[in-house]
């Protein structure tokens, strides 16, 4: 079973920096993305940063400039680098890939737990 684990969030004031970690538990036979999403109180989980499989990039415009996101292939793990960060990301940062497990099976959507991200003075 897939498992992704989540790691790095906190509470931290405005313009400070936060890096977050995903782990998954096994590699995968390929991936379509691999990326991560955020969920603030009352809204949808939308996305904040995803690596694709050309290896092409995108990010939330209310990001772009502030946080990196990328791949550590001898670790397995996926990271998301924040700076600068304002009040307006605290939220609940899920790591999600989508990917498939073995030759021949569809590519599924497999999600972490969550870490919640809390910017506040």
């Amino acid at each position: 079973q897939v498992q992704l684990v989540e790691s790095g969030g906190g509470l931290v004031q405005p313009g400070g920096s936060l890096r977050l970690s995903c782990a998954a538990s096994q590699r995968f036979f390929s991936i379509d993305s691999i990326g991560w999403y955020r969920q603030a109180p009352g809204k949808q989980r939308d996305l904040v940063a995803a690596i694709h499989s050309g290896g092409s990039t995108n990010y939330d415009d209310s990001v772009k400039g502030r946080f990196t996101v990328s791949i550590d292939n001898a670790k397995n793990t996926l990271t998301l680098q924040m700076n600068f960060l304002k009040p307006e990301d605290t939220a609940v940062y899920y790591c999600n890939v989508r990917a498939s497990v073995r030759f021949g099976v569809r590519a599924s959507d497999y999600w972490g737990q969550g870490t919640q991200v809390i910017v506040s003075s």
